[in-house]
This record gives C-alpha cells, sequence and structure tokens, in this order.
C-alpha cells in the first residue's frame, strides 16, 4: 500500500481529506506515529488503525493538530480585544465562529473577551472541529495548567473553578458556546458571521486548499467583518479575498 491508497482508504473510513494537506509534512507525521508503535508499512498500519480504537484516535488528534491554549499569542489576543471594542461592542448582535477550535480554549478565550469589554447584545459563538473526540472534551471545559498559563489571575478567578490540579471554566462563559462537528475542507460554512477565528491550521493544507477556505471564510463574513488568523499565517494576497489589514494577523472584510 502506497501514501495514495492510505489516503483513500483514510478518507473512506473516517472522512478526512489527507490530500488537502502538505504531502511531505504529512507523510513525516504519518511516518513517526508508525514507528511510534512499531509498524513498519501503511498495510500493517491500516490494519491497526481497523482493530485498535486507541490507535485510531491517536492517529485523528495526531493528524488534526491539537495543540492549544488560552490566549495563544496574548499580544495578537490584545489587538483583537481593542477591535472589538471600538468596532463591535455597540452592535445589537454579534455572530462570531472559532474554526478548528481544538479543545475549546479558543471559543471560551472570546466568550471571556466579550465579557471583558461588557457586550451587553445578543452573542453567538460557534465553535467547530473535525474531530468528535476533541469536541467532547471542548464541551467538558477542563484545562490544564499549562493551557490557561496565558490566562491572568483577574480572569482565572472569574471564569475558572480549579478542582485539585485541574481548571473548569464556569457555566457563564460555557453557555456561550454551541459545539458542532465540521470540516473545513468539505463542508459548507455558514453565513453573515461578524468574526471568524481560525488560528494554525491552515498552515498545514497545501496552497489550492488554503486557497478555497480563505475564499469561503471570505463569503461567510459580513462586510466590516474580521478574520484573525494564527502566527504563521500571514495571507498575502489577502486583497484577492476582498480584505483589508486590520492588524498584523487580523483582516476586515470590505
Amino acid at each position: 500500500m502506497d501514501f495514495l491508497e492510505f489516503e483513500k482508504w483514510v478518507y473512506k473510513e473516517m472522512g478526512i481529506n489527507l490530500s488537502a494537506y502538505k504531502p511531505n509534512q504529512l507523510h513525516r507525521r504519518i511516518e513517526s506515529l508508525m514507528s511510534r508503535v512499531g509498524v513498519k508499512n501503511l498495510q500493517d498500519y491500516k490494519v491497526l488503525l481497523t482493530k485498535d480504537k486507541e490507535q485510531k484516535q491517536r492517529f485523528l488528534d495526531f493528524i488534526t493538530i491539537n495543540v492549544t491554549e488560552f490566549f495563544r499569542n496574548p499580544e495578537m489576543f490584545s489587538q483583537l480585544e481593542d477591535l472589538l471594542k471600538k468596532e463591535f461592542v455597540k452592535n445589537p448582535s454579534l455572530k462570531v465562529w472559532s474554526a478548528a477550535c481544538s479543545i475549546g480554549c479558543e471559543p471560551y478565550s472570546l466568550g471571556i473577551i466579550m465579557d471583558n469589554i461588557g457586550y451587553k447584545g445578543k452573542l453567538t459563538i460557534l465553535a467547530t472541529d473535525i474531530d468528535q473526540t476533541i469536541l467532547s472534551k471542548a464541551q467538558l471545559g477542563q484545562y490544564s495548567e499549562n493551557e490557561i498559563k496565558n490566562v491572568n489571575s483577574t480572569n482565572l478567578d472569574k471564569y475558572f473553578s480549579k478542582v485539585n490540579d485541574k481548571y473548569f471554566i464556569k457555566d457563564e462563559i460555557k453557555k456561550k458556546i454551541t459545539f458542532q462537528k465540521q470540516d473545513l475542507i468539505l463542508d459548507n460554512y455558514d453565513s453573515n458571521f461578524d468574526i471568524i477565528v481560525c488560528r494554525n491550521v491552515v498552515i498545514y493544507f497545501n496552497n489550492d486548499t488554503k486557497d478555497k477556505i480563505y475564499e469561503k471564510f471570505s463569503k461567510s463574513l459580513k462586510k466590516g467583518g474580521l478574520l484573525f488568523v494564527g502566527a504563521t499565517e500571514t495571507i498575502y494576497d489577502y486583497k484577492k479575498y476582498g480584505f483589508e489589514k486590520a492588524s498584523t494577523f487580523i483582516y476586515r472584510k470590505l
């Protein structure tokens, strides 16, 4: 079995389109996974993933890159908070999307920001990810010391409850978020968003896939809406998608 056959099998069995990822990077990640479990070839790895649910979940977690924390790159979240205060805080309603939300740090961070700036309108925060197991963790809202390291003491006391060595997001923030399974590559997107946050995910895709995702993001945003991307994801041809720069890693739809 070669990588192309393996990709077809993964798409059929798990609904993940591996051909959208950068191939060299993807193949290195899969080979690393195989070596960890002592598997020599893709055929044997396919058999293992079919039989072993735990290994299948490890594969999904590894491929879908679930590395996250609250307020990742805090200075960038400060820039977003400033824009929200200036441009959106008086809106009667706000529709926000945290795409590829992983274990929920990002959408909960957005909920905390909106509470901190005193937003009083109708707030809808949609949080989506391809991995149902990860979404279940997000809905639980339980976090480690490392995942909350960027949360200041005021926010930690106000929005979290500590039980032993774990931190639980409080219901006042949790109730603001709706979690939903979605594949950024294959599924249609909702529309009329004021804010879309998608960080440190698109970088793993090939250029054709990136192009389609940015086009779909643009169509999903209202005029004047913001797209907030990761610290390594500068969109060099942002004008092509109908954006202008609102900040270093934040784009505004014209």
